[in-house]
């Protein structure tokens, strides 16, 4: 089985690039960076490398883009709350960047799960920026070139898959989302940072409950295991597909809701976001996502062993 399907989805973005994007020192950055993480991943691909050498590529890429590309988030207007990060900016940013990474990283698990996580992620940006009228930005243009690269990229790589996405293509698609949140947040084509980050909901609330599992456990949070959403979806008899569908949902949710925030109704907005909030309670009260112990806890806080 290929897998380097990640360096087809670069060379789609190279050539999208070449056919509707404008040269500009941001763009140079981004090109150089998505170099530099898409040969970490090759090579990590090829023969695997240790974490904390894929790790500095990482964040050799995120400071290319910092520093050479002046792309930073130094702060934050959204649910009627400014956050100045002042001499924070380059390390928040820094941190986002490889956050986010590492979030689409984790996520690839089963067959097309990752690649269209991503595509609900450029297809959102897409819709919002559409509807505003703001489609020049370069913040659009690259979600519209990722869209298409990734989508053709995903006719291959849903279940059954004939190639894989590798590291290569996890990390690129984490980055160039990553760069795309940033620069909508700098150009104020979404008015709010938090809108990006929350159509990335379901990748990043796993992430963070892994990085809390592993820490209880007292094991790496680098250490690799088979107890995020999908293996959790997969232990209650779905079936690959069905799970996959499942999570693109979900993730749908977000977006809808994301959608619903910054076009039409702000409140309404926030309580769909709510109401996912309430099955992500759910999912970590009925399931091991974050540990065994810590759900038989919650079950008798819920019901006391005098109402069993």
């Amino acid at each position: 089985m290929p897998r380097l399907g990640g360096l087809a989805i670069f060379l789609a973005f190279l050539l999208g690039y070449m056919l509707f994007s404008k040269q500009s020192i941001q763009m140079n950055s981004i090109l150089i960076g998505s170099f530099i993480l898409v040969l970490t991943g090759v090579i990590d691909d090829i023969k695997p490398i240790k974490p904390i050498t894929k790790f500095a590529g990482q964040v050799l890429a995120a400071l290319v883009i910092v520093f050479y590309g002046g792309i930073a988030l130094s702060k934050i207007n959204a649910l009627g709350i400014s956050i100045n990060f002042g001499i924070l900016t380059y390390p928040i940013t820094l941190l986002f960047i490889i956050a986010i990474v590492n979030s689409i990283n984790i996520i690839d698990g089963l067959d097309g799960l990752a690649a269209g996580v991503s595509s609900i992620f450029f297809l959102t940006i897409g819709i919002i920026a559409f509807i505003m009228g703001k489609t020049d930005g370069l913040d659009v243009v690259l979600s519209f070139i990722m869209l298409g690269s990734t989508l053709g990229f995903l006719l291959y790589n849903f279940h059954p898959a004939k190639i894989f996405l590798g590291d290569t293509g996890s990390m690129f698609l984490g980055f160039i989302i990553a760069i795309i949140s940033l620069l909508g947040f700098k150009n104020v084509t979404l008015t709010s940072f938090i809108v990006p980050v929350m159509i990335l909901g379901v990748p990043l609330l796993d992430t963070a409950l892994a990085i809390v599992r592993r820490t209880i456990r007292k094991e790496s949070i680098a250490k690799a295991d088979k107890k995020h959403l999908h293996h959790q979806l997969l232990n209650l008899k779905f079936s690959h597909r069905t799970t996959v569908l499942i999570i693109y949902f979900m993730n749908s949710l977000f977006a809808t809701a994301s959608i619903v925030y910054i076009l039409k109704d702000a409140r309404l907005g926030k309580i769909i976001y709510l109401i996912i909030f309430v099955i992500w309670i759910i999912i970590v009260t009925t399931t091991d996502i974050i540990s065994n112990k810590f759900r038989i806890k919650i079950r008798q806080l819920i019901k006391p062993n005098n109402q069993k």
